[in-house]
């Protein structure tokens, strides 16, 4: 079966690697059609299904799981002629929607809807804009168009519901939610995760939230008992300590994967001489306690990949993300 992961806009490149991780944590038989701006097409061998309904609860960072029913040109004929050669059968009632990636297209959505629609109604189907039994899509993107069936929808409300500042215990800076449930997701964790600058929880609180045991250190007491508060919140067992990022209280390989938010420069605590020790020395113990072939994924402000090299990581993936004009996050997907 071919699937359409309908991707958030909120970033350029994470959002198609939380896919590709997901997918890797739960299905190996798997291969990537086409990846496309704000839509990636996978085609998924057996128990697709199944696997999407997985990944709807997992990611945070997509839209709609489709089942695509035909993929053509960007044009309006082509998109009519994929339109009239699927094989949907509708029983009951349907919607359809046209939705444009960006502003590669021209196509006026409204007026493609009604065209689709009188397709549709020539052979005999209802359409119900308001609770519909089938809900068809079409997106438009650089130079294609995808046809298909909405299977799951992903509810990201309840990422707006934890928002930093609606949690019990806030302090500025800290990661949104969508983005700190998109990097848990991407470090591909097992039964455990590390966050040795946890701060607030937040990283922590998405990992918990999903059943993982999660493991939080900082060197703040203020936001260890934050963390602790923010934690106990959502009902989530964990374990926090008042440590040394760079003397981690934790055996060898013990750890299947860390996703980390250091102070780096937004802390003013924090000196120019000693950010290079806290950035090796961190690093170094990241790399000390996580389990062969895991994953870490590290944020910065800096580029932080010859350090990683040096503490014996390979470099997987760099995502830059720009919070504001003087600040540039780059997240780098580092493997043991």
């Amino acid at each position: 079966m071919l699937l359409a992961f309908e991707l958030s806009g909120e970033h350029a490149t994470l959002p198609a690697s939380e896919v590709v991780a997901s997918l890797e944590s739960v299905c190996q038989d798997f291969k990537i059609i086409l990846s496309l701006d704000g839509c990636l097409i996978i085609e998924i061998r057996k128990d697709a299904g199944t696997i999407a309904g997985i990944l709807a609860k997992k990611l945070s960072m997509t839209h709609h799981i489709t089942e695509v029913l035909g993929i053509g040109g960007a044009g309006e004929e082509d998109v009519l002629d994929i339109v009239e050669k699927a094989e949907v059968e509708i029983e009951g009632t349907y919607s359809i929607r046209v939705k444009r990636v960006r502003e590669y297209s021209t196509i006026d959505t409204e007026s493609m809807e009604k065209r689709i629609g009188s397709i549709f109604f020539q052979r005999g189907a209802h359409a119900d804009l308001k609770n519909p039994e089938v809900q068809l899509r079409l997106l438009l993107t650089e130079d294609k168009s995808i046809f298909g069936r909405i299977i799951f929808s992903i509810d990201r409300s309840a990422y707006e519901a934890r928002k930093p500042h609606y949690k019990p215990f806030f302090y500025p800076g800290v990661l949104m939610p969508r983005v700190a449930r998109a990097l848990v997701n991407i470090a591909k964790p097992e039964k455990n995760l590390l966050d040795p600058f946890c701060g607030t929880g937040g990283i922590l609180v998405e990992a918990g939230l999903m059943g993982f045991s999660v493991i939080g250190g900082d060197m703040q007491r203020k936001l260890l008992l934050g963390a602790k508060m923010n934690l106990c919140h959502y009902n989530i067992d964990h374990s926090l300590m008042f440590q040394d990022a760079c003397r981690e209280a934790l055996r060898n390989e013990s750890i299947d994967a860390v996703v980390t938010d250091p102070p780096y420069g937004r802390s003013a605590a924090i000196k120019a001489e000693s950010l290079e020790y806290m950035l090796t020395g961190s690093l170094g113990e990241i790399y000390r306690v996580l389990k062969k072939g895991k994953r870490a994924v590290f944020i910065s402000e800096r580029e932080i990949e010859a350090l990683a090299i040096a503490a014996g990581f390979k470099v997987a993936q760099t995502h830059i993300q720009r919070v504001h004009k003087s600040l540039t996050r780059r997240i780098c997907i580092l493997e043991k």
